[in-house]
């Protein structure tokens, strides 16, 4: 038995059987979706041309079984993205974004340019130590190795530097 035949055969059983695969399906819990599944299973034997097959029925009502199955975790899986992005955005009011406005991110922007500006203005060591402590997460000691300085001169121009911030907070109000 060769390829093709073997596929005309499948054909064939699945046309003779397609109202049984329906029936198979929406015992299975498929409902409405049964009718869209055999289709899904008439695509899929027709678009495989598997060889030989031994059992075409058995064939078929495996093949339906396991494309239901995969929709039903389809449908879970963006169910539970569904979920967990509805509760992400519980507190949003309804037809506000969670993103900033264009005007906000500039805004934003050029506070951030003022904040670098200031830091660039407190000495190179200032604004090395602030960054590699609050930017980049190094620690204190870590910091004064790399710069070969002590750890009281560390905390001395962070301390500059939140002195800074703080008095541009307090003009920026």
């Amino acid at each position: 038995m060769n390829a093709e035949s073997s596929s005309a055969g499948l054909e064939a059983a699945f046309l003779q059987n397609r109202e049984k695969l329906i029936r198979f399906l929406r015992a299975r819990g498929a409902g409405e979706a049964a009718e869209d599944l055999v289709q899904e299973v008439w695509l899929k034997i027709a678009a495989a041309r598997p060889g030989p097959v031994a059992s075409p029925l058995a064939y078929l009502f495996r093949t339906a079984d396991l494309l239901m199955i995969d929709r039903f975790r389809s449908t879970r899986q963006a169910d539970a993205r569904d979920r967990d992005w509805s509760e992400v955005h519980a507190d949003d009011p309804p037809g506000v974004s969670a993103e900033p406005s264009p005007e906000r991110r500039l805004s934003a922007a050029q506070e951030a340019q003022t904040v670098l500006a200031l830091l660039d203005g407190l000495g190179s060591r200032v604004t090395r130590v602030f960054r590699r402590h609050r930017i980049d997460g190094v620690a204190q000691k870590a910091v004064a190795a790399e710069l070969g300085v002590s750890l009281s001169t560390v905390e001395g121009d962070l301390r500059v530097a939140y002195r800074a911030l703080e008095e541009w907070k307090e003009r920026a109000k």
